[in-house]
């Protein structure tokens, strides 16, 4: 049924220029992903991923195809609607944090509610960052807080608004070991605990062992997936299975080695 679907993507084609030139950096991507799911989407250089993920996301309209998340078809939404849907039913987290400096910790994670339009939720807030660890850091600004307690930040401000999906770029590309599986724990604990759906992209495969399903892309098409099998689940935070994250390096490996078609785009 539509409604168990939080990410629709039908015959997603994405195009940039014309001509003999042209890129083609998505070529027909069909996908459904569950409501309370984790999903991880891997590639080498130029294979889509970005692009998947701005198109998924509604940051980028594909050339052909529809989106629809949470059953609401975004592909031709007029851009104010699509911007008020991105406040309150996506939530986005970065590499790069992306939080505004002279803000408190607290006005970071209800921002969403501010832009739009809403009035802001300060239990709400407090709920979400008792969640990731940060219910003393409130009245604290960005720069007072480690790279790994501003990523905490972001995720809080990713699921304030309880959003149909968070897409997750690279969350944990400028963070050290030990800091990027704290967040990795927390992101599986909003889909195991909170019934969030995670889109993530990153090139990391002990990242992608987290998810309950790889997707590896190449050339802008979906071409294998790596299930979690019952012998990886994660136990009260713990790491996934060494076999589990060995599995997903070798498929990577391979896409990596293999010819490609020229003419993708990151």
């Amino acid at each position: 049924m539509a409604g168990d679907w939080a990410v629709e993507l039908h015959g997603v084609r994405k195009r940039y220029g014309r001509g003999r030139t042209a890129v083609h950096a998505l070529r027909g991507i069909d996908l459904t992903l569950r409501h309370g799911s984790y999903t991880a989407v891997m590639g080498p250089s130029g294979s889509g991923k970005s692009t998947f993920l701005q198109c998924a996301a509604g940051l980028d309209r594909p050339t052909a195809g529809a989106v629809r998340l949470g059953g609401t078809e975004i592909t031709g939404m007029k851009e104010n609607k699509l911007t008020a849907l991105r406040r309150t039913r996506i939530g986005f987290v970065f590499q790069a944090f992306n939080l505004l400096p002279s803000l408190t910790v607290e006005q970071n994670v209800v921002l969403p509610m501010r832009l739009a339009g809403h009035r802001p939720d300060r239990r709400r807030a407090a709920e979400v960052l008792a969640r990731v660890g940060l219910a003393d850091q409130a009245r604290r600004r960005p720069g007072q807080l480690s790279g790994g307690q501003q990523q905490r930040v972001a995720i809080a401000r990713a699921l304030v608004t309880r959003p149909d999906v968070v897409f997750a770029d690279e969350p944990t590309g400028a963070l050290d070991t030990t800091t990027a599986s704290e967040i990795l724990t927390l992101l599986r604990r909003s889909v195991d605990t909170q019934g969030a759906t995670v889109v993530m992209v990153t090139h990391d495969p002990a990242a992608a062992a987290w998810a309950d399903r790889v997707l590896f892309l190449a050339d802008g098409e979906i071409i294998d997936h790596l299930d979690r099998d019952a012998g990886t689940h994660h136990l009260h935070g713990a790491p996934p299975a060494r076999s589990h994250v060995d599995r997903i390096a070798a498929r990577m490996t391979s896409l990596t080695t293999a010819p490609t078609c020229a003419g993708a785009a990151a």
